[in-house]
């Protein structure tokens, strides 16, 4: 009989959580790659509509089966985090905090292990601004993975040390990176897809949402000055964000609000932008800073640990406090007016996106799990 790994997949599709659903499809996708002589995986989700499962068939050919819990989504979260739902015996995998943690005899159920991710430390560095499902589960969840979970998985030497200093894991913690997604590449028709979209020959990029955590009202003072418009790509168009841009010194037509983009379109305008901007104050990853190296774009960003973890020195690194707004209106106005400083950032940039890759951090995740 094969040995199965228990991948928790639900996330993928659920549209809630685009972040950690990206994470689990590239992470399961190189999972099915990498897999060992004798090892199946078999997908863990909730009850959906039948197109939902085929959809994530079709995204990732190599499952074994699902495993189709007869619990709705919302339904399952719940149990989940009361401990109601009990995981499969075997190896469970879960790219997020979303799993069926329960206790488990490692003596008598020998191969029996459950390992779960944790993106971030917010939830003991900067609790008002966790979003998405609320402060109360996140707790929770990581209460039930210091009792039950035989190791963390975490995304930055950052994280692990806000884990080692607030959480009970011990020497359960493993730091795995993530990667930006295998294949992304500058699209043929990359001119088109920007003069569709309306943008212009120079622009500033930025992912940052109206959540405080992501000082955009900072960047907004920022960049107000510059023949710089700035595009907000990947947060969602809200209320919070009108709000925001309605208390801006900024003129409308200086802020591009692009709103959700998908695949080629997306990185059309990342490959695009005169510089990408990431300027929070806190994170426990720098997705978008790795995918603007590869991409080619030179990357201004905040001095937040975890940031700077990813970016070492092929960035522009801007240090927190009273003069932060300044010292980003100084790094964008060098990057977008010095050609050559844009070009050596574009290099060295590309040089340290090729140390992370979704084929790396499945070989760790297998490795852990045979540790274990």
């Amino acid at each position: 009989m094969a040995l199965q790994l228990h991948l928790v997949i639900d996330e993928i599709l659920d549209p809630a959580h685009p972040t950690t659903g990206h994470a689990a499809e590239e992470l399961a996708r190189a999972l099915l790659a990498s897999a060992p002589d004798g090892v199946e995986i078999i997908g863990l989700v909730s009850a959906s509509p039948e197109p939902e499962y085929e959809e994530l068939e079709r995204r990732l050919p190599g499952l074994a089966r699902l495993d189709k819990s007869a619990l709705a989504r919302r339904e399952l979260t719940v149990a989940w985090r009361r401990g109601l739902a009990p995981g499969p015996k075997g190896m469970l995998h879960s790219s997020s905090l979303l799993a069926p943690l329960s206790r488990h005899d490692r003596v008598n159920e020998p191969g029996t292990q459950a390992v779960v991710t944790m993106h971030d430390a917010l939830v003991w560095t900067d609790p008002d601004t966790v979003t998405g499902r609320s402060l109360g589960w996140h707790r929770a969840m990581v209460k039930r993975a210091e009792r039950h979970a035989d190791a963390l998985v975490v995304p930055s030497h950052t994280v692990a040390d806000a884990v080692a200093e607030h959480g009970a894991f011990g020497d359960r913690v493993r730091v795995i990176p993530q990667a930006p997604a295998e294949g992304l590449r500058v699209p043929t028709d990359a001119i088109d897809r920007l003069h569709r979209l309306g943008l212009p020959g120079l622009y500033a990029l930025t992912f940052a949402t109206a959540n405080p955590r992501h000082q955009l009202e900072e960047l907004l003072r920022a960049i107000e000055p510059l023949d710089l418009p700035l595009a907000i790509a990947g947060g969602a168009v809200d209320d919070e964000l009108d709000a925001l841009l309605g208390g801006s010194p900024s003129n409308p037509a200086h802020v591009l609000r692009l709103g959700h983009l998908d695949g080629l379109d997306l990185a059309a305008v990342q490959a695009g932008a005169s510089v990408f901007v990431q300027p929070s104050r806190d994170e426990g990853f720098g997705l978008g800073i790795l995918e603007a190296f590869t991409l080619g774009t030179p990357v201004v960003s905040s001095d937040a640990p975890a940031l700077v973890e990813v970016a070492a020195d092929a960035a522009i690194i801007v240090e927190r406090g009273a003069d932060f707004v300044d010292g980003l209106r100084l790094a964008l106005e060098a990057v977008a007016g010095d050609t050559e400083l844009a070009d050596r950032l574009r290099v060295v940039g590309r040089d340290r996106a090729r140390a992370f890759s979704w084929r790396d951090a499945a070989e760790k995740t297998w490795q852990l799990h045979a540790d274990l």
